[in-house]
């Protein structure tokens, strides 16, 4: 009875969420290395999260920063991102200066550059 249940119970689809990034192979592996790992000490484990840029594509600028990326080449391009983020933090550390703010009101500012960013597309 259990296993007619189960077996209704099964959807059709036979891909996964990480089938966009993974090969089957690797999926299929890494599914029964997590089972026999949470098998063998009594209780689940959870996967381990995908590195991927979760901006990509998103925001006004997203597609110059991908194109740019391209052309000059991901190190150099993070050379120069790293550079633009300092300049950036640093006229952020002056303009709080000069009006009085402190360091927790400069942080948050430089947070909210941060969201900004990632919103316009800046860090895809």
């Amino acid at each position: 009875m259990a296993s007619s249940v189960s077996a209704s119970l099964c959807s059709s689809f036979k891909g996964g969420w990480g089938t966009t990034t993974m090969g089957e192979e690797q999926l299929m592996l890494a599914r029964s290395v997590s089972a026999r790992v949470a098998v063998s000490t009594g209780r689940a484990v959870r996967p381990q999260p995908m590195m991927k840029n979760v901006n990509e594509g998103k925001g006004l600028f997203a597609p110059i920063v991908v194109v740019t990326r391209d052309i000059i080449g991901k190190k150099r391009f993070n050379q120069l991102r790293g550079k633009a983020i300092a300049l950036h933090s640093q006229v952020i550390t002056e303009f709080c200066k000069s009006i009085g703010a402190d360091a927790k009101q400069r942080q948050g500012l430089i947070r909210l550059a941060k969201k900004n960013g990632e919103r316009l597309g800046f860090l895809a």
